[in-house]
């Protein structure tokens, strides 16, 4: 089976009605950029060989704070993750290490202790070392959005992602861009937000912390095992996230890299990108919190070129 980059609507608070009227046209630039990122992601797992997922069924809708929910899905969304070649890709195992490094609940102070410092600054080396962060560095400092210096930048990307703030301001600074978009937080107790990783998605299941409840997309788009971005409902902590949406199988430096530039690129609270990548239309949508990084996720639009065919028509 060809492996086809995505292939389900990623429907996030967005009005269907109104997609069209209000949705930007395509930045071609940014979308040759993060085709040349794909292509450079030799980090990435490969449906089928170093992965299986099992889509299973459609979720309901379910309203925010609910969370007794129907289950469209009895078994787990990874059926098989080749474990041995992920702790065998350096970017991948140091990611790793810093999923136990936060308090998932906003609102209690963050504690970065002299072993989490290492753990981040390992884990930034190794993605610097990558050609997917190389590329975007270059780009970057050709737009003039970053240094040439490697060490100035290394520190541009700390504080993008790993600047502590506050997301509840009742306490210390509880919560960082990288926390939020990778590890998920749950808020009040009532919401998960944020959560936009395969990988942390995969262990919390695999632990028996997360259940998987099914897919979520138009009635007109099925997702299938080799989509490489899906929209999800699940629970984690006894909490559901109606919908959220992930990159699957992607190396953690491909989805540092593309949100980074969205947010360097723009100065707007909030962003949002349409790019082709491979054969799929997304949103990559970025919100700032000050300096550093808010939330970022991708919105799935098309698949399979499904764009392509109906602009030809």
């Amino acid at each position: 089976m060809a492996v086809t980059f995505c292939g389900v609507l990623v429907l996030l608070a967005v009005s269907l009605c109104g997609l069209n009227a209000s949705r930007p046209a395509v930045n071609q630039e940014l979308s040759t950029l993060f085709n040349e990122l794909w292509q450079l992601d030799v980090n990435r797992m490969r449906p089928g060989i170093d992965y299986n997922i099992s889509v299973q069924g459609r979720a309901n809708f379910v309203s925010p704070g609910n969370h007794v929910v129907q289950d469209h899905a009895s078994l787990p969304l990874f059926s098989s993750v080749d474990e041995n070649k992920l702790k065998n890709l350096t970017t991948a195992t140091s990611f790793m290490k810093l999923l136990d490094n936060y308090e998932f609940s906003t609102g209690v102070a963050e504690r970065v202790t002299a072993e989490e410092q290492t753990e981040t600054n390992l884990f930034l080396d190794a993605v610097l070392q990558t050609e997917v962060m190389k590329r975007t560095h270059r780009y970057l400092v050709s737009k003039g959005k970053s240094s040439s210096n490697l060490r100035l930048f290394k520190n541009q990307l700390h504080l993008i992602w790993f600047h502590l703030y506050h997301r509840q301001r009742n306490t210390g600074p509880d919560s960082c861009g990288f926390e939020h978009v990778f590890v998920g937080e749950t808020k009040s107790g009532t919401e998960i937000i944020g959560f936009h990783n395969w990988i942390q998605f995969y262990l919390q299941e695999k632990n028996s912390h997360l259940d998987y409840k099914g897919f979520k997309a138009r009635m007109n788009d099925l997702p299938d095992q080799d989509d490489h971005v899906l929209s999800l409902q699940f629970s984690w902590h006894g909490l559901v996230k109606p919908v959220g949406s992930a990159f699957i199988g992607t190396s953690p430096e491909f989805e540092m890299a593309l949100f980074t530039v969205v947010f360097l690129m723009n100065t707007e609270r909030s962003t949002t990108v349409l790019v082709n990548i491979d054969q799929c239309q997304m949103e990559l949508v970025v919100i700032r919190h000050g300096r550093a990084l808010g939330t970022a996720y991708p919105k799935l639009l098309s698949s399979n070129s499904r764009h392509v065919r109906q602009h030809s028509h």
